[in-house]
């Protein structure tokens, strides 16, 4: 199983605080390896305590399922074909803000979660983060 480095995911958070701070959002920003364990972990000053636990999940809700955690929340509404899904694996999150890592080989190398703001600010400091990883 190809992995990331911690080089890697301390990269992917640097990138991801410097996106927080530009658009002026404080985050907690998480990144999990490949098999989903905690790769590195920053809570900037005066982020939501509770934004801690979300995300984490958000980023392996992303690694578990290889897509980012709005599309499992896409397919997961009442009627989809994943509802529920929020329940298992001990509780993932299904809303914007986890994201899948690839290495420039285009392999999944693990994920990062991001929250402390709305989930458009949340997505867009992953997605940060996720590139700076390649």
């Amino acid at each position: 199983m190809d992995d990331m480095t911690l080089k890697q995911a301390n990269a992917v958070v640097a990138a991801a605080l410097k996106k927080a701070e530009e658009i002026g959002v404080k985050m907690n920003i998480a990144v999990v390896d490949a098999g989903a364990n905690l790769k590195a972990f920053v809570r900037m000053d005066g982020a939501w305590l509770g934004s801690v636990d979300i995300s984490i999940r958000k980023a392996r809700t992303a690694r578990f399922f290889d897509m980012n955690s709005g599309q499992i929340g896409e397919l997961s509404q009442p009627g989809g074909s994943l509802f529920g899904i929020e329940h298992s694996n001990g509780g993932l999150i299904t809303f914007p803000g986890g994201v899948p890592i690839h290495n420039s080989a285009g392999t999944i190398i693990g994920a990062i979660g991001v929250s402390g703001s709305v989930v458009t600010n949340d997505h867009a400091v992953a997605e940060a983060g996720a590139a700076a990883a390649r």
